[in-house]
């Protein structure tokens, strides 16, 4: 699944190179690990408490919108229902296409911002572009 939800974010790097940002980090870093290893992906990741010294501080409830210039696409892994709509507000304040790969079986919360389910592979996520 984790390799599908993958192979989805990179097939929507169109740009050479196409900024990407995985908010909420967290000890996962297996879709991390993949996109940073292609040549059209440049990628940073966030956290609000960092475990190492490749994850960016920033707490997205507060973002420091210097951290996200020009990012195309956002995307969280399982993030906590009450930071969902700030990742939303990131999303529209910086024109980024949003993904979230919530917990399995757990509702969105994005207040009155609809996004759509999306089945690729063996992975469902929500999608905001």
């Amino acid at each position: 699944m984790w390799d599908d939800f993958a192979e989805y974010v990179l097939s929507q790097c169109v740009k050479n190179p196409t900024k990407v940002a995985e908010i909420g980090v967290g000890k996962f870093s297996g879709v991390y690990d993949y996109l940073n290893s292609q040549d059209n992906v440049e990628i940073l990741k966030t956290d609000i408490s960092p475990d190492d010294s490749d994850v960016i501080a920033d707490d997205v409830t507060k973002p420091n919108m210097d951290i996200y210039k020009d990012v195309d696409i956002i995307y969280s892994i399982r993030p906590p229902s009450e930071i969902q709509p700030y990742l939303v507000k990131l999303a529209l304040k910086t024109d980024a296409q949003l993904i979230i790969k919530p917990l399995f079986n757990e509702d969105l919360n994005t207040g009155n911002v609809k996004m759509k389910l999306k089945n690729y592979q063996k992975a469902s996520f929500y999608i905001l572009r």
